[in-house]
């Protein structure tokens, strides 16, 4: 049974072993949305994520037969670095079953607090079955990623601070994955202020509790696709699908262009890392996903800091692309010495900067005369983009 005292003594037993993380106030992505917008740092959370604090409670319970047995896990990356560390603290042996897309700095990370790691090919659901597997075969306690209550009542602590370091909070904004975060915060902190407004947010290519709770009952999605692969969950638990159907007010869904946008916000504007499922949240905030938020006190949880920084410039450029730093155009001119030159003038002028070019001949149907310019430009927003493709267009030459 998940209870107010439960997520109490959870608190209770983590004030020693994980940090209180920051609230932040931001100015500037706060006047971006139109609202007060405030960043719960979980990302700054010892492991980089609010995963050890579901983990570290949860083994923090287990019985001493359980404990001798060793532990079982099944994660993307997070849950596995707390179940982990939790498992060194109370001298357990812990098998971690994780999805073999899983960055390689969260393999890595996992194995150095003293875990046995094993890579299941597929995605987080594959390994959650091979870790069911492992503990019927030899006897492990399973730490359930989210669909436990007190992995939930740990992850709810969380819930308890943001009351407490915003008592004048409007809405709270959790991403979601299998669903234990969300369930934890939001029966926390509808248990203590009901008014308070409570919005998950999932990943557009991993809808399964958003599914869920609009059709009332748990579907498995044959499957998902996205870079925010700490919700990249199939199917939601139980006990979280029952939680997120009472207590969340409304769970909306972000695209990847979204969240690399926000990703981008938050390491410019805040000068922070947030891994893809950290920043959906955000993302949420950014492009107005959230109802009714105008002028309100808006906390956006970022979960986790643990992104791969080999896939850290591939995100940082989809940002630039979202948010209008970046474009590609394609103009089709005739071939005579002197148009490279206009259209870099034209460009120049409008203080827009030309990082590359490509130059090719036009195909059949096209004037025999003619070519192709490609051009990767540096802007500021979408309307200096806009201003670029007008000029260009009054200046006699045809952007396609």
């Amino acid at each position: 049974m998940l209870t107010l005292d439960k997520v109490y003594h959870a608190h209770y037993v983590l004030k020693d072993a994980i940090r209180q993380t920051d609230m932040i106030y931001s100015p500037v992505l706060s006047e971006e949305s139109g609202c007060e917008v405030y960043l719960k740092t979980e990302n700054l959370q010892i492991t980089g994520s609010f995963k050890v604090r579901g983990a570290y409670y949860k083994i923090s319970q287990l019985t001493e037969d359980e404990k001798k047995r060793g532990v079982v896990a099944c994660s993307a990356g997070n849950h596995a670095q707390g179940v982990a560390l939790a498992s060194k603290k109370f001298g357990i042996k812990s098998i971690i079953c994780m999805p073999d897309g899983a960055p390689i700095s969260k393999v890595e990370a996992t194995k150095s607090y003293g875990a046995e790691v094993v890579l299941v090919p597929g995605v987080y659901d594959d390994a959650h079955n091979y870790a069911e597997q492992l503990r019927e075969e030899k006897g492990y306690t399973f730490i359930h990623p989210f669909d436990d209550a007190d992995v939930i009542a740990g992850q709810g602590t969380i819930g308890l601070e943001i009351i407490d370091q915003l008592k004048d909070v409007d809405a709270i904004v959790v991403p979601i994955g299998g669903g234990g975060l969300a369930s934890g915060v939001a029966f926390a902190v509808k248990s203590l202020n009901p008014k308070v407004k409570v919005y998950g947010v999932q990943s557009s290519g991993a809808p399964s509790m958003l599914n869920s709770v609009e059709h009332k009952i748990i579907e498995c999605l044959p499957s998902v696709y996205t870079i925010a692969d700490g919700i990249a969950v199939k199917e939601p638990g139980k006990l979280t699908f029952d939680l997120c159907s009472k207590y969340l007010d409304k769970i909306v869904s972000v695209t990847d262009d979204q969240v690399s946008a926000a990703i981008l916000a938050l390491i410019e504007k805040q000068k922070m890392i947030a891994e893809g499922a950290g920043a959906v949240g955000l993302a949420a905030v950014m492009f107005g996903k959230i109802p009714d938020i105008k002028d309100k006190k808006v906390v956006c949880l970022i979960s986790g800091g643990n992104i791969d920084v080999t896939i850290l410039s591939r995100v940082i450029n989809r940002g630039l692309l979202m948010s209008g730093r970046q474009c590609s155009l394609t103009l089709e001119l005739l071939d005579k010495p002197g148009q490279l030159v206009g259209v870099s003038t034209v460009i120049a002028q409008c203080g827009g900067n030309v990082t590359a070019v490509l130059h090719e001949r036009t195909n059949e149907g096209s004037a025999v005369n003619g070519c192709y310019l490609k051009l990767q430009i540096e802007t500021r927003d979408a309307k200096h983009i806009n201003e670029i493709k007008r000029k260009l267009a009054e200046n006699g030459f045809k952007v396609l």
